[in-house]
């Protein structure tokens, strides 16, 4: 099973793929913190704060 990973630039967690799925950076590490999922980006308050306007899941921090 491959492991997760969030990308340095939009936070997007992701596996097994070397690109990320919404940015196509390859910036990309494995050691983040934290984990945010959000089904709706316009009601969701955490979401506004972390500047998230997409579906997903999303690191808080990544390293």
């Amino acid at each position: 099973m491959p492991k997760d990973k969030a990308c340095k630039l939009c936070k997007t967690i992701y596996e097994g793929k070397e690109k990320c799925p919404k940015c196509d950076s390859k910036e990309s590490t494995d050691s983040f913190k934290g984990r945010i999922v959000v089904l709706n980006p316009e009601k969701s308050e955490i979401a506004q704060k972390l500047k998230i306007k997409d579906k997903g899941n999303f690191a808080i921090k990544t390293r």
